[in-house]
C-alpha cells in the first residue's frame, strides 16, 4: 500500500506559479512512477505530467509542456509540480497518483494508488 497526499494548492491569478507537492508513506516510493493528474468541473480526469520509476523518462501534456515540471526527491517521498505561467484554463482538481508498473501510463487506470486532490483555481 502507499499513501498520498497533496498539498500546495490555491488560487492564483492568470500568469502566475503554484508548486504543487505529494508525499507519499509506505513503500519504497523509487519504486513507482508517479503521475500528476487534474480533473476540471465537467471533463474527464487528463495527465498532466509523469515520472518513470527509473528517474529518467518524464511525460508533460502538450497543454502544459514548457510550464509545467515534474520532480521527485526519493530521499523524501516527495514528487513535486511546479506550475508556472498559469492560465484560468489550468483550474482543476490535481491529483498525483503512483504505480509500479515500468514506464509511464497515460490513461488513470493505470495507477493504482491515488490521493485526495488539491484545488487549483486560476483568475483571470
Amino acid at each position: 500500500q502507499v499513501q498520498l497526499a497533496e498539498s500546495g494548492g490555491g488560487l492564483v491569478q492568470a500568469g502566475g506559479s503554484l508548486r504543487l507537492s505529494c508525499a507519499a508513506s509506505g513503500r519504497t516510493f523509487s519504486d513507482y512512477a508517479l503521475g500528476w493528474f487534474r480533473q476540471a468541473s465537467g471533463k474527464e480526469r487528463e495527465l498532466v505530467a509523469a515520472h518513470s520509476r527509473s528517474n529518467m523518462n518524464t511525460y508533460y501534456a502538450d497543454s502544459v509542456k514548457g510550464r509545467f515540471s515534474i520532480s521527485r526527491d526519493n530521499a523524501r517521498n516527495t514528487v513535486y509540480l511546479q506550475m508556472n505561467s498559469l492560465k484560468p484554463e489550468d483550474t482543476a482538481v490535481y491529483y498525483c497518483a503512483a504505480d509500479r508498473s515500468p514506464g509511464i501510463g497515460i490513461l488513470p487506470t493505470r495507477y493504482r494508488y491515488w490521493g485526495q486532490g488539491t484545488q487549483v483555481t486560476v483568475s483571470s
